[in-house]
């Protein structure tokens, strides 16, 4: 599944924007490096989105970031999720995270106290079910995008697959409870056997995924 990055490449980040014309941007993009990816060819997820709405997004995912981050370094704020948000007039957010405080925090085992730190079972309460309040009380709408999974060939993140799935699990409970959020699941994207979803490191998402994601969330917008 695509929870997660490979450290090597942990310090790439987009904090970009896709901005296709010159109107005041209402849609607000925060996450890891689901989002971030393909930022500097133009064509992450957030690209996408601009093109098929025809109108900005501000991006200020980046690589490696988790909703629960302590890093004592100074400009290091973007690493934690939360702390990207930007104020400004946002009809929508796109959020993602998670994955990385999985992976990184407790290597998807014996992760139970990280995952109630996150989300709760029932979903009303952690992390995420914070910031996703904080962020419905500005007035925005709010779109969570779930991972990528494996097409059942090698990646180092397979043994997370579980995790990956409560995860999400608590996160539906979440969006469940409040109409002004919407999860959109990848669970059913990737066809068993199918590469051609995944970068060569078979955790980040290709050009191809970014682009199917962005018009899914595109179209999330254009239908609310």
């Amino acid at each position: 599944m695509r929870l997660f990055l490979f450290p090597l490449l942990m310090l790439l980040s987009a904090c970009a924007s896709a901005v296709p014309s010159e109107q005041s941007p209402r849609i607000l993009a925060m996450g890891d490096s689901l989002l971030a990816w393909h930022s500097l060819a133009g064509k992450s997820i957030s690209d996408t989105v601009a093109r098929e709405l025809q109108e900005p997004v501000v991006d200020r995912s980046v690589s490696a970031a988790r909703i629960i981050y302590k890093l004592p370094i100074s400009g290091a704020a973007g690493m934690n999720i939360r702390k990207q948000y930007t104020p400004g007039k946002w009809d929508w957010v796109i959020v993602n995270g998670g994955g990385n405080d999985l992976w990184l925090g407790c290597g998807c085992f014996a992760c139970n106290r990280k995952m109630d730190k996150l989300v709760s079972a029932d979903g009303r309460n952690g992390a995420i079910p914070g910031m996703l309040s904080e962020l419905r009380a500005t007035g925005a709408k709010v779109i969570y995008v779930g991972y990528l999974r494996s097409p059942g060939v090698g990646s180092l993140i397979e043994h997370c697959r579980d995790e990956g799935n409560e995860l999400e699990a608590r996160i539906e409970k979440l969006a469940a409870l409040d109409e002004g959020i919407h999860f959109l699941s990848l669970k059913d994207m990737v066809p068993f056997g199918d590469r051609s979803y995944h970068a060569l490191d078979m955790i980040h998402p290709s050009v191809k995924a970014s682009s199917e994601i962005g018009r899914k969330i595109a179209g999330i917008i254009q239908a609310n």
